[in-house]
């Protein structure tokens, strides 16, 4: 099973639900990726996640427990995988880690992770109850 530098195996990072490239466009003064542009990767990854969850609309109501770890650099392949690690009524926890896997030396390690809570929301934008997690069938 691969590993990367910090041990985690790809099995247990939850899905892959996002991946994209860091760009010059990205960078800040020193030539490092926004932290920025990182954490809104991670949302989206949160929301791709939480919403295959719900079965609908879901919205980001809080952003707990972030931490960086290393800087994304231009070049690195930026991987966010994201898991459900907790459902109530209509909100639920989704954890994102972040990885990079490094253009220049190949290595892979994880740059971010944080825990972002999601709430259900119908067509008007109100809070709805989270569905069981079971498949409805028409």
């Amino acid at each position: 099973m691969p590993q990367d530098v910090v041990g985690t195996p790809a099995s247990e990072r939850g899905e892959l639900a996002v991946r994209m490239l860091a760009m010059p466009a990205d960078t800040n003064p020193s030539g490092d990726i926004f932290g920025g542009w990182v954490i809104a990767k991670m949302d989206i990854a949160a929301g791709v996640v939480g919403a295959q969850r719900a079965r609908g609309r879901v919205a980001t109501v809080a952003l707990d427990g972030l931490s960086f770890h290393l800087p994304v650099r231009v070049g690195d392949l930026v991987s966010c995988y994201a898991s459900v690690t907790r459902i109530g009524r209509t909100s639920m926890t989704v954890k994102v880690e972040t990885y990079a896997h490094r253009y220049r030396t190949h290595e892979e390690v994880k740059v971010t992770e944080g825990h972002f809570t999601m709430v259900a929301i119908d067509a008007e934008g109100r809070p709805r109850p989270v569905p069981d997690s079971e498949v409805v069938s028409t």
